[in-house]
């Protein structure tokens, strides 16, 4: 029987009204994680290691070099750098979230943890009152992994550490004290890129799934339109991918398509070329394996500050998306996200 627009409405809504349902479980789906998976930290903690990188850890908030900035304030004495935060940590929310890539997603939605503050600060930034101005609540570690227990007992499928970089130790020392509660899901790393690779090796076993931006080709456009003029951010980023590729390597997922460990890494398309998206897909053609997960994003829209600088100042058009996915294609890259495939697809069916 042929499918109305009404009917096809209706079934999206019930649909939708499930999986809202679902979110709000307090069981742990069956079947995920594999019973025959187990997440690095837990190797960690059994080979007596993970209590030990809990202190390398927190030693870097007494002179913090945690990001390339290398502020080198005593943050355990409440002194702050660049990106304002001490050695506690602060959050502005934790939830299951369905916006992120499908593999992250699943049914029942990515267990997505929002850390107030960031050490780029992005003049485009689309959660600018979070990252820039900072609101959140002061908690403790504890506090910390029991979010991260409450959003694996929600049936999230990972814990989706959101704008990390700064407050990395207090994230290790919440998975320890969660996994020796019980905790058993993948951690996703979710940072802007602006990492140092030898704080990068030291989440070695603990990450499981790194989901990096790689933001800006060019340092001149990198110091342009990240506060207080990041210049080294293509090199900082770079670096750092290399290592999480030597960490978890290609992304793997279950039986259902939902990421356990790999790399996912994302690049957003903006106006006038100002990402070098054309360098971004040469260099990952040049540097890492062609099925690495890549998510070319279109939804770049102008925020915060970004009315200021004339050339970042619209929406991107469909022929500057297209162009990026063309040149991916053209790269020979193979695992490029299905919603940025299904969105290049919807443009070009509007130029037609």
């Amino acid at each position: 029987m042929p499918v109305t627009r009404r009917t096809f409405l209706k079934r999206m809504a019930v649909a939708g009204g499930a999986g809202i349902l679902a979110a709000c479980s307090r069981d742990t789906p069956a079947g995920y994680p594999p019973e025959s998976w187990e997440p690095g930290y837990l190797r960690l903690e059994a080979d007596g290691q993970l209590a030990d990188r809990v202190e390398r850890a927190y030693r870097k908030f007494e002179r913090c070099e945690l990001c390339p900035r290398r502020c080198r304030v005593n943050r355990r004495a409440g002194e702050t750098g660049f990106c304002n935060a001490t050695d506690q940590v602060k959050i502005y929310s934790h939830h299951p979230h369905f916006g992120e890539e499908l593999p992250l997603v699943g049914r029942r939605g990515s267990g997505t943890i929002f850390f107030s503050n960031c050490n780029l600060r992005c003049v485009f930034c689309q959660n600018w009152p979070i990252a820039h101005v900072g609101l959140g609540q002061p908690v403790s570690d504890e506090n910390l992994a029991e979010m991260m227990l409450d959003l694996q007992a929600r049936g999230c499928h990972n814990i989706n550490v959101v704008t990390p970089t700064h407050v990395m130790p207090n994230i290790v020392a919440a998975v320890r004290i969660a996994a020796l509660q019980g905790l058993r899901l993948p951690i996703c790393y979710n940072t802007g890129g602006y990492e140092r690779m030898e704080n990068i090796a030291l989440l070695d076993g603990i990450v499981d799934i790194y989901l990096p931006d790689l933001k800006f080709m060019d340092g001149a456009e990198s110091a342009r339109y990240a506060t207080a003029g990041a210049r080294d951010y293509p090199e900082h980023a770079q670096s750092a991918i290399l290592e999480m590729q030597r960490q978890v390597g290609r992304l793997v997922t279950d039986d259902n398509g939902i990421a356990l460990r790999g790399l996912m890494l994302r690049h957003l398309v903006m106006p006038n070329r100002v990402a070098g998206s054309k360098a971004f897909v040469d260099w990952v053609a040049a540097n890492l394996p062609a099925d690495t997960y890549v998510n070319i994003m279109a939804q770049y829209r102008v925020e915060h500050r970004a009315f200021e600088y004339e050339a970042i100042a619209r929406a991107i058009t469909s022929e500057e998306f297209l162009e990026a996915m063309d040149w991916a294609e053209q790269a020979g890259l193979t695992n490029l996200d299905e919603r940025s495939l299904a969105q290049a697809a919807l443009h070009r069916r509007r130029r037609i």
